[in-house]
């Protein structure tokens, strides 16, 4: 019944008034929250560009044949493109700064939500880790993953005694200091940010010889740690599961330093468990890499030659000795992956202008 011109309003209307109200106010709050939120949170675009990869693979189609999984060993030293080019191997690198061996774990068991790879490519150097290290390494792999049960165990494994789990649940508590900090980057990738890497792929063209490389220094204990071992065996079973072949990597990095004791204890563990695992590092004349040409860093990272000349050699072996057939003639790929050739082709181009320039700044 309507309320007739002049008659007071009724205690239901007053009620459901102030309902409203206070769910406008809270829905307004809520955005405002949410819009500073997007704003304060590093954007990791032109410095700190590992902390853009992990959100990457979202936007990908799941389809791929091979996810290798870790650490700088793998985003830096790896070319997707070409385990394409040369043997139709659809292939994503989840790589992460400092990638922590449960970080490592929980990303595969979330990627085993969205698709089953037939290979999954483990980085083992996360094996030197047994506890968490730093809040800022810890960001750029987490901060960037989407909310999920494996995102929430990795969380509470990874933080450090100062972190506190609900910053990671609303990051403006922990970001909101950096309003003096803001930049032009800020808004300008407030919605939308551009892609850094080629299917997870970190590309550097510049070059950097390796001379005077560290060896490494005695230790006191070269066992592996407890919590390392632990969800090495979690990530074997959970392939095991999923029917997902794992295999075991050292990429061939100079630095750091990876121990004759390390890598006995690999071994070893991979022939306890039926797994496949290269030492790349002693394949390095085989793969054919100069230390003085293919590093940028002086041989802790690959750069693009370096890159390819690793994904020609282990393609070979991912076809041979892990089965892997060319999925070339597969149209939706073949055109997925010319658009990827020309983002790729296109970003060595820039990079050797800026080169050329004197205007290369590594990003």
């Amino acid at each position: 019944m309507r309320r007739k011109e002049g008659e007071p309003v009724g205690g239901k209307d007053i009620i459901r008034n102030r309902a409203l109200r206070i769910v406008v106010s809270a829905a307004v709050l809520l955005a405002a929250f949410y819009l500073l939120q997007r704003l304060f949170m590093p954007k990791y675009m032109s410095s700190v560009v590992e902390g853009a990869m992990i959100a990457e693979y979202y936007g990908e189609k799941k389809d791929h044949d091979v996810i290798f999984i870790g650490d700088c060993e793998l985003y830096e030293n790896i070319s997707p493109l070409v385990l394409w080019e040369e043997y139709g191997i659809n292939s994503y690198i989840r790589g992460s700064a400092q990638q922590l061996l449960w970080q490592s774990y929980y990303l595969a068991e979330e990627t085993f939500t969205y698709e089953t790879p037939k290979v999954l490519v483990f980085s083992v150097l996360a094996m030197k880790y047994d506890e968490p290290q730093k809040e800022a390494y810890n960001r750029m792999t987490l901060d960037g993953m989407r909310w999920s049960a494996s995102k929430v165990a990795s969380i509470k494994a990874s933080m450090t005694k100062e972190e506190r789990f609900v910053e990671y649940v609303f990051p403006l508590l922990r970001y909101h200091s950096r309003w003096s900090e803001l930049t032009k980057e800020d808004f300008q990738y407030f919605w939308k940010r551009k892609k850094v890497t080629h299917n997870g792929y970190y590309m550097r063209v510049d070059s950097l010889p390796a001379k005077d490389v560290p060896k490494g220094r005695p230790l006191g204990d070269y066992e592996f740690g407890e919590q390392a071992w632990m969800y090495l065996e979690k990530l074997t079973d959970l392939c095991k599961k999923h029917g997902v072949k794992l295999v075991l990597v050292k990429a061939p990095s100079l630095y750091p330093y990876w121990y004759e004791e390390w890598d006995e204890q690999i071994k070893d563990y991979a022939k306890e468990h039926g797994l496949a695992y290269y030492n790349l590092l002693e394949a390095a004349d085989e793969i054919g890499l100069d230390y003085q040409k293919d590093t940028y860093d002086g041989g802790l990272h690959l750069n693009l030659s370096g890159a390819e000349k690793l994904a020609s050699y282990f393609g070979n072996i991912l076809a041979k000795d892990c089965g892997l057939s060319s999925r070339r003639g597969e149209e939706a790929l073949e055109q997925s992956w010319r658009k990827k050739r020309e983002l790729y082709n296109g970003e060595a181009l820039r990079q050797m202008d800026q080169q050329e320039k004197g205007s290369f700044t590594g990003k």
